[in-house]
């Protein structure tokens, strides 16, 4: 397993969030403006792109987010590697505060590897959210 750090999408990118976001989960407005400006980090197995994520800096902190997994390498820790190498790369870029809007259903995932759930729930696309964060 190796990762590759984006400024951009590209059809890794893409493929892996269309499948999940759109053909599995419904979005509808899946890909946006922030994707151009954004840092995005893609697992790879060989030459197979498995796992997505982007991250970009708000005001003194940092916001991680659409961290998808192909359904292939779903249960084998996938999406926390993601996440601890978007940390590390926050870290390096001097980041000290991380903020997820994590779906409802994954909020036990986030917790686990030390995101706190803050706010109310509230509704993206008809899906259920709620804002988390972790002190790196």
């Amino acid at each position: 397993m190796h990762y590759k750090k984006f400024y951009g999408l590209n059809d890794d990118i893409v493929k892996i969030r269309t499948e999940v976001f759109i053909q599995e989960q419904g979005f509808k407005n899946e890909l946006d403006d922030t994707d151009k400006t954004c840092t995005h980090i893609v697992l790879y197995d060989g030459k197979i792109p498995f796992a997505v994520c982007r991250y970009f800096k708000t005001g003194e902190s940092y916001h991680i987010g659409r961290v998808a997994v192909d359904k292939k390498y779903r249960g084998k820790n996938s999406g926390r590697k993601i996440m601890l190498i978007a940390e590390k790369e926050i870290l390096k870029e001097g980041g000290k505060l991380i903020e997820i809007s994590a779906q409802l259903r994954v909020k036990d995932f986030y917790a686990k590897i030390g995101y706190t759930a803050v706010g109310d729930v509230y509704l993206d696309e008809y899906c259920p959210h709620i804002k988390m964060q972790k002190n790196i």
